[in-house]
């Protein structure tokens, strides 16, 4: 059986002292309570980076400019309905006060504490590439 494949872009903030921004994902959505790098779906017809700059200014009430948002990695993983491809960006400049308007809690994190946080499958394997850059 063949899997829908799922694109979500995801945003790593970086803060002038190295710290990276988690969210608690919202009780009532799934994977509630654990902890992931802001982003979310992309529509049809948008790009990687225009699905950040609408995301991160709904979730977090943050102005992005494209140039900022700097390719970093992506992560591949299956569940078990979909196939979720995420290629996550690095930012390390914005518009705004970061601000939870969708998520649970925000928490800026030194990179090796990362693992500490309780993640959805997907993102794990990001954790070590932000460690080893930053």
């Amino acid at each position: 059986m063949t899997k829908p494949t799922v694109l979500v872009a995801a945003a790593a903030l970086i803060d002038v002292d190295g710290r990276v921004l988690i969210c608690q994902r919202p009780k009532g959505k799934q994977l509630a309570g654990l902890w992931e790098f802001p982003g979310g779906k992309v529509e049809p017809g948008e790009t990687p980076e225009q699905c950040l700059i609408r995301e991160l200014h709904e979730e977090l009430d943050i102005r992005v400019a494209q140039a900022c948002l700097a390719p970093f990695v992506f992560a591949s993983h299956s569940y078990e309905s979909f196939h979720l491809l995420m290629p996550l960006y690095l930012l390390r400049r914005w518009d705004g006060l970061v601000t939870a308007k969708e998520h649970e809690a925000l928490k800026w994190v030194k990179p090796d504490q990362l693992a500490d946080y309780p993640m959805p499958p997907a993102d794990l394997p990001l954790i070590a590439w932000l460690r080893d850059l930053l």
